[in-house]
């Protein structure tokens, strides 16, 4: 399936958009268009570029999460977001809905994660062990209903399958999560949105902030009502 770039915002800089569930951010062994792919189609395709098209990867989202993305037209840019992720000046927010209730409505979770290249599974552990890296989040639970818990996380890492891998450790996985033990309603998306990005311009230098809420209607976010209680 053609992949078509949802584009909210676009300057001769950066791009950023919204990434689908379940599409790829960039290509891999599937061969599946990646939502990278197609946006170098599209570079080439508006502005009639000759030849290799540039857009710099600059961060990812699981290819079942969704939500937004934001990539570098410039090799400078690239270069400037990528220090602000380095530095922890990159803010990803996002929403899950979990399994079950939370007994802490607001924590802090530091913990070492160690991937299974062979199977791409990521351990949790709580010690540091050779070849694992530290991975810390923070959740504010929203609201329960149903035994479902709506989540607002902060990244302060960015690790592979962080939020679905640290939650699912304190025995609240995302909500249709087959591979970490979240799968209690099969056939619905992964729970899991970036549903705000804030950066620095890389070249205007101005703070910027976007903000889109996944498909509400949709299967469990349709439970909730503390969307309009959120900064959006």
């Amino acid at each position: 399936m053609k992949i078509e770039p949802k584009i909210i915002y676009e300057d001769n800089h950066i791009i950023v958009v919204i990434k689908d569930h379940n599409i790829l951010s960039q290509g891999d062994e599937t061969g599946d268009e990646s939502l990278l792919d197609a946006l170098k189609d599209y570079l080439k395709t508006t502005y009639n570029k000759p030849g290799n098209v540039y857009l710099g990867l600059v961060h990812r989202l699981d290819r079942p999460t969704g939500g937004i993305m934001v990539f570098a037209k410039t090799s400078k840019a690239a270069s400037r977001l990528s220090e602000q992720i380095q530095n922890g000046e990159f803010e990803k927010t996002y929403l899950a809905v979990c399994v079950g209730a939370f007994k802490e409505k607001t924590n802090v979770l530091i913990n070492y994660l160690e991937k299974d290249e062979s199977t791409n599974v990521v351990k949790c552990l709580s010690f540091n062990k050779a070849g694992s890296k530290r991975a810390e989040l923070s959740y504010k639970v929203l609201e329960e209903k149903q035994n479902l818990s709506l989540v607002e996380v902060n990244l302060q890492t960015g690790r592979s399958h962080q939020i679905r891998v640290q939650l699912s450790n304190i025995s609240h996985p995302v909500f249709g999560d087959v591979k970490y033990k979240g799968d209690i309603k099969k056939g619905y998306n992964l729970a899991l949105w970036a549903y705000r990005l804030t950066f620095v311009h890389p070249t205007t230098k101005q703070k910027m902030t976007f903000e889109v809420m996944p498909e509400i209607t949709e299967i469990p976010w349709n439970l909730f009502n503390n969307y309009p209680n959120l900064k959006v």
